[in-house]
């Protein structure tokens, strides 16, 4: 039988896909690329400052400076043995129904030109625009042309990844034994249904007594897990039991914590810090900054710090919470006070951790679900011997335009690292802040 050959597709980036991803061009297999001038002229404009798509925007550009020579212009270059072509094509004139749709001459306009171009010019071939705004899409399809996300990066079983602890029937001789054991029973003793390959949290149950319980993939046990309470803060539910339970484990050095606002997320993981101060000579808790109302950090008053002040207020509001369990004259309040004179606990805006190699340090990054699968990437190559890195946030939050609940870098981390012994994440449905924003939260 005669093998069928599958004719490569031709796709067209849109700025916002490099800007997401700078290595994106080596994601396509056997397909050909193609960059509108356009693009270029964007980057141009985007490559001066310090946040991340100024980042991506020089190091997308430095890239292309590698591989690039006159072919790029002219039939454009191989990627690689199994990959497509790259070129760029220059700007197109519209044709009357882009021109009726869309009079104004902006730039997504002319890599819809540019699109309409090549659609025309290979008719025996799929022309398909990646970008990742989603109005941009809609206006491609509007006028017959292909278009999609940018998908290479994106979480496909969500609902896996976000499920609660699981559930497991257990004899009741069973748990007696895991509450006596120190280190836990051989996890062949329990009659789960499907063995888990990753760290796993059970509530385990023999219909007389129930268990939380945690399998340690590293030993192959179930071990009990126990209620512990840190600077103040104790788990007010089976899930932040577990949580703070994986926040103290010193085996597991990278934790994903998701959830609803309210769980506690970044409360835990502050408490958790604190308690294992000694353990750590730093404990640096971060969060990415992203401004509302499309307005710059130049546009608030002050300096620097003036400027991301406002940022950062959420995770002193946690820091506060905590303190106000603790009494004035206590050894953990006095403590608190003396890391923060001491900048053993400093809490900073995460844009400033760029360059920086984090060695012994218990490092908390807050909102991760604003994060690309490339900033968290970026991050975890920080840590240093000794380092534990937390990642928090609400994918169902998200306040970056172009991520969304399956290509943000929090449902990235969880998905890529979830059998990994050294990885756990735990997701928090019950809302514990009030009775009022637990409703708000579900209804509103």
């Amino acid at each position: 039988m005669a093998k069928t050959t599958v004719t490569p597709k031709i796709f067209v980036l849109d700025t916002n896909v490099v800007l997401h991803d700078y290595m994106c061009i080596y994601n396509f297999q056997d397909n050909d690329l193609v960059i509108p001038i356009v693009l270029l002229e964007e980057l141009d404009r985007m490559k001066k400052g310090n946040d991340q798509i100024n980042y991506n925007a020089r190091e997308f550009t430095r890239e292309l400076d590698k591989i690039s020579g006159d072919e790029l212009f002219a039939g454009g270059i191989q990627l690689g043995k199994k990959s497509g072509r790259l070129s760029i094509e220059t700007g197109k004139p519209f044709s009357p129904e882009l021109k009726r749709s869309f009079p104004e001459e902006t730039p997504d306009h002319r890599i819809l030109a540019i699109t309409d171009h090549l659609r025309l010019s290979h008719p025996d071939r799929k022309v398909i625009l990646v970008s990742k705004d989603i109005n941009l899409r809609m206006k491609a399809k509007s006028v017959g042309l292909m278009s999609q996300d940018y998908r290479s990066d994106k979480v496909q079983n969500m609902d896996d990844l976000y499920k609660i602890a699981e559930m497991a029937s257990c004899r009741d001789d069973l748990i007696a034994k895991l509450y006596e054991s120190r280190e836990g029973l051989p996890v062949g003793d329990f009659n789960l249904k499907t063995l888990p390959k990753g760290n796993t949290y059970y509530v385990l149950d023999s219909g007389q007594s129930t268990a939380l319980a945690y399998y340690n993939c590293a030993g192959k046990r179930i071990e009990c897990v126990d209620r512990r309470r840190c600077f103040g803060i104790e788990p007010r539910n089976a899930e932040q039991t577990f949580c703070m339970d994986a926040l103290l484990r010193p085996e597991l050095q990278l934790i994903a914590i998701t959830g609803k606002a309210g769980t506690g997320k970044t409360l835990l993981a502050l408490a958790a810090a604190l308690a294992q101060n000694h353990l750590y000579a730093q404990v640096f808790l971060a969060r990415p900054i992203v401004p509302l109302a499309n307005r710059d950090l130049g546009f608030l008053p002050g300096t620097a710090k003036d400027k991301i002040e406002p940022y950062m207020q959420p995770l002193f509001d946690n820091l506060s919470v905590i303190k106000q369990r603790l009494k004035q004259s206590g050894a953990e309040y006095r403590k608190i006070e003396e890391m923060l004179k001491n900048e053993t606990l400093v809490l900073s805006a995460l844009a400033y951790i760029r360059g920086r190699s984090l060695s012994e340090t218990y490092f908390i990054v807050d909102e991760a679900q604003n994060l690309t699968p490339h900033e968290v990437k970026t991050i975890i190559t920080r840590a240093g011997e000794g380092t534990k890195i937390v990642l928090t946030g609400d994918v169902e939050q998200i306040d970056s335009p172009y991520l969304d609940a399956q290509s943000n870098g929090l449902s990235y981390l969880a998905d890529k690292m979830k059998d990994q012994p050294i990885f756990a994440h735990i997701n928090l449905l019950k809302g514990e802040r009030s009775k009022l924003a637990e409703l708000a939260s579900n209804l509103l």
